[in-house]
């Protein structure tokens, strides 16, 4: 099983959404991946409520049956579309993929 994991800092605002807005529009297109990105096995997308400096804005969790499946996520059509939207909206990004 291979787990990803990836947390971003939002800008503050996008074509007329402000950094609430955006980071529900990130969530709800990440949701919406699930049962139509065959390899993803399991996603989660959280908003973080903290709001400390050294908090990030929005965090995806997600797995895979293993790392061939991650590839196919990561090239998957859907994916490119949502990861487009959030590259848009993203001032930072930090990723963690691993096996367990």
């Amino acid at each position: 099983m291979v787990k990803h994991i990836v947390i971003w800092k939002l800008t503050d605002s996008y074509e007329g959404m402000d950094q609430q807005e955006i980071a529900q529009e990130v969530q709800r297109r990440i949701l919406a991946m699930k049962g139509t990105v065959p390899s993803l096995r399991h996603v989660e997308c959280g908003i973080d409520f903290n709001r400390s400096e050294r908090a990030w804005d929005v965090a995806l969790y997600s797995s895979f049956d293993d790392r061939a499946a991650l590839d196919e996520y990561q090239a998957d059509p859907e994916h490119a579309k949502v990861k487009a939207f959030v590259g848009a909206v993203a001032r930072e990004q930090a990723v963690v993929d691993y096996e367990v």
